[in-house]
């Protein structure tokens, strides 16, 4: 008699879709991505990383000063090699910075192992979070507000292959992360 507990039947019930991977919220500074990313992680009791802070952990430099030394370009080559060894790891909640889905490779490899969130935001909500910190590199510039739209228009294309779209509204941050557990039940593997 076969083992009703077997994993390789397809109709045991293993848990949600999503429990094998790594939940990677993606979208523009300011969308609330590390915040939320928090809450969601202890909701789920799991781990959670923000890609910005291992690429300061592992440079030993502030992503300001590493964009002001060593230039964008440098700091995406690094970036994508944080986030690959962030997405070896066990399943866990990832915060990953603004640019890095921007990326085929990076795309690619969290379509493989993780289900990608894009948490959208409008602009006035974006540009009303982003002012409360002064180390955002992209933003610091005289037109800044101007080079957040452009930022939105340019970059939602790619956000928009994300598995998952959750609106980032202003409120509680319970609101958005209970918006990602509603829409993460949703999720099948393509």
């Amino acid at each position: 008699m076969p083992d009703e507990t077997d994993p390789s039947r397809p109709d045991t019930i293993t848990g949600p879709a999503y429990a094998g991977r790594t939940i990677a919220l993606v979208g523009l500074m300011g969308a609330g991505k590390s915040t939320v990313g928090r809450r969601l992680a202890e909701k789920l009791g799991r781990a959670f990383y923000d890609s910005d802070a291992e690429i300061e952990k592992a440079a030993g430099l502030s992503i300001s000063d590493i964009f002001a030394l060593h230039g964008e370009a440098d700091f995406r080559r690094g970036e994508k090699q944080v986030l690959k060894r962030l997405l070896d790891l066990p399943p866990h909640v990832l915060a990953t910075g603004g640019g890095a889905f921007l990326d085929a490779e990076t795309r690619a490899v969290m379509k493989e192992k993780a289900v990608s969130v894009w948490l959208n935001a409008d602009l006035e909500t974006l540009w009303r979070r982003v002012q409360k910190r002064d180390n955002r590199p992209l933003l610091k510039r005289a037109d800044a507000k101007a080079h957040l739209s452009n930022l939105v228009a340019e970059r939602q294309p790619f956000y928009s292959q994300a598995d998952l779209h959750v609106l980032s509204k202003d409120g509680p941050h319970t609101n958005t992360v209970n918006a990602i557990l509603k829409a993460l039940q949703t999720w099948t593997p393509a």
